[in-house]
């Protein structure tokens, strides 16, 4: 208010007066109707800007309650975990709890980027790393989309954004490394046990959902007469079948009859994927392995090491892991150090040949 008692004073005070009657009304209309209350709300009621339609949360709320059925929980708990960004950022950036979606630009887009690289998760020290934030925003893509689909964005904010992963390299186990697990004594049980399931999927390729999910009825006979696994992906309900190799089928055998595989109608105990995890860093510091293993690891080495580089054609690769799209398969088809050796000693053996008959029919003879 202005200070004075002249009648231009009294004047202005009252108009101020009025003007701080209107924005009370304002908020007080705001509450009512539930709207998101801002200061930027407020003000656009007392310019005359009406601003209707949805909010970002209700998107959010309507994308994970409408699509609880179509997407695995693994994958919309991975929503939930954006979500919680999404406020986050709001909060802390834009002190704010929600915004409409016509407020959504690629201003927007960027600077929660920038929030999600910077942003220190209180789980683990180090800030986010680029696929991390790219997955964040993947998600909120999606989301914003389905409000254009369903008509509640005029225009996405997306369409002059691009999402940059980097190509990582896929953690894997060496045959030495794979070994090494398999022929070391554990004293606790706990850790055999994890051992043992690390190394079936090893000799198999499957998930830990998918082994968790093994029945007995999922073993059947083969047109070759072995052991096959019949069974379908958890994550993309593809049909996947997939020879037993003897180190798998030994497995299976050993716990045939273990009271908590026989109480669940598994071919395993079950076993939390967190515990599994926690176990196999257990697993690696006993054998003394400098990797990050976790239980995707053995996915990766049936690509790798046990089928790829044993000769096993990419094709069937991608059939028993269950791929529908041979460019997925070539993510895990990393030729290792070994197979590079192998083939470049081959192929000086031909060149040497070539260039010395006489040392290729002496070979002949003595074989």
């Amino acid at each position: 208010m202005a200070k004075g008692k002249s009648i231009e004073i009294a004047r202005l005070n009252s108009y101020l007066e009025q003007i701080r009657s209107q924005l009370t009304g304002y908020y007080q209309d705001l509450i009512i109707a539930k709207q998101t209350i801002t200061p930027g709300a407020i003000k656009d009621k007392f310019c005359g800007i009406e601003k209707s339609g949805r909010t970002l949360n209700e998107l959010v709320e309507y994308h994970n309650s409408h699509m609880d059925l179509n997407l695995k929980w693994g994958t919309l708990k991975n929503y939930h975990t954006t979500a919680k960004y999404i406020i986050l950022f709001l909060n802390k950036t834009m002190k704010r709890n929600d915004i409409f979606l016509s407020e959504l630009n690629y201003k927007f887009i960027t600077d929660f980027e920038y929030y999600l690289r910077k942003h220190k998760p209180s789980d683990h020290q180090r800030p986010m790393q680029n696929n991390a934030v790219m997955k964040h925003l993947e998600r909120l893509r999606k989301m914003v989309t389905m409000a254009v689909r369903l008509e509640w964005l005029d225009k996405d904010p997306f369409a002059a954004f691009k999402l940059h992963f980097k190509k990582v390299e896929r953690e894997f186990l060496s045959e030495a490394e794979l070994s090494a697990i398999e022929k070391k004594n554990f004293t606790m049980e706990r850790l055999g046990y994890v051992r043992d399931l690390f190394v079936f999927a090893c000799y198999t390729g499957l998930s830990y959902i998918d082994v968790m999910n093994l029945t007995p009825s999922n073993i059947r006979k083969g047109i070759n007469g072995m052991n096959w696994i019949i069974t379908q992906r958890e994550k993309t309900l593809t049909p996947v079948r997939i020879p037993l190799l003897e180190q798998a089928q030994s497995l299976i055998d050993k716990y045939e009859s273990n009271p908590r595989s026989q109480n669940k109608g598994a071919l395993f105990p079950i076993l939390s994927n967190q515990k599994l995890n926690s176990y196999l860093k257990e697993i690696a510091d006993l054998c003394e392995i400098d990797k990050n293993l976790t239980f995707h690891v053995a996915r990766h080495t049936f690509a790798t090491t046990v089928t790829l580089t044993n000769g096993v054609p990419i094709e069937s690769v991608s059939k028993m892991l269950g791929h529908t799209n041979l460019k997925t398969t070539q993510i895990y088809a990393r030729v290792i150090e070994k197979k590079i050796a192998d083939d470049m000693v081959k192929l000086q053996e031909r060149l040497s040949d070539k260039e010395n008959p006489i040392s290729l029919n002496h070979r002949n003879k003595v074989r």
